[in-house]
């Protein structure tokens, strides 16, 4: 008597790794980059009484729209306006990319042939949750930059701490994800593990150090050079293929 399965494997398949919507998702992601440029521009232009420093300074104080003193600092950022929307350019970048890349382009690293099963529900549950973890820490980041710190409203601090914890977790998943898949997945896990620790640091000691901008860099910075690393690998990669698709199609 022959036994019939409870339930028909999922078929493999090969995602596809030269469609415009990846291109687009990737370079979205790699568009977080923007955020070092805004930045050094606005602490250029801080009117405050003192010089703005990054060691003491709360990224946050760089898109206040006010002059004055806030939560006993000094503050005072005439392009308060380039650093919100900076803020918000970020996470509409990681929006798009958690909407457009794909769950089997992530789960390959965007490795082309290569076959995915959708059965195996680790790695593709993990691509899944990098989706959501990193849509997540963009819609954070857009609303840090919609709602400044000193408007009277704690979304700003919800939106912040979505940025730091979504960031560093999506950054992990997906540096598990990607071990022996690309040789930037080391770099990418180091960056989620520096944010998670700094952010444990900063909730342990509720951001009474002496330097309270060092550690809220080191919550922020590696999200955003993780992100910008994984999008970089994704549309390095993408890039090849179609370029190799061209070059097979033009000899044809």
């Amino acid at each position: 008597m022959s036994s019939v399965p409870n339930a028909t494997p999922a078929v493999a398949f090969i995602p596809d790794t030269t469609s415009t919507r990846q291109y687009i998702g990737a370079w979205s992601v790699l568009s977080v980059l923007q955020y070092f440029a805004a930045e050094a521009a606005v602490i250029g232009a801080w009117a405050g009484p003192r010089p703005y420093d990054l060691r003491t300074g709360y990224i946050s104080d760089l898109g206040a729209i006010n002059c004055g003193i806030f939560d006993g600092r000094e503050v005072c950022s005439p392009l308060n306006w380039l650093m919100n929307a900076s803020f918000v350019v970020q996470g509409m970048g990681m929006l798009l990319g958690a909407l457009l890349l794909s769950s089997g382009l992530l789960c390959v690293a965007a490795r082309a042939g290569v076959r995915v099963r959708p059965g195996r529900r680790k790695p593709w549950l993990a691509a899944v949750w990098v989706r959501i973890l990193t849509g997540t820490a963009g819609a954070g980041t857009v609303i840090v930059g919609l709602v400044p710190e000193d408007v009277g409203s704690g979304w700003h601090f919800a939106g912040a701490v979505m940025y730091f914890l979504a960031g560093a977790a999506a950054l992990l998943v997906l540096g598990i994800l990607w071990l022996h898949k690309s040789g930037m997945a080391w770099f990418i896990l180091v960056c989620g593990g520096v944010s998670l620790a700094a952010l444990v640091t900063g909730a342990l000691t509720r951001m009474d150090i002496p330097e309270p901008g060092t550690l809220e860099r080191l919550m922020g910075y590696p999200v955003t050079l993780g992100m910008a690393t994984a999008g970089l690998v994704v549309a390095q990669r993408v890039h090849r293929h179609r370029k190799q698709v061209r070059a097979a199609a033009a000899v044809r």
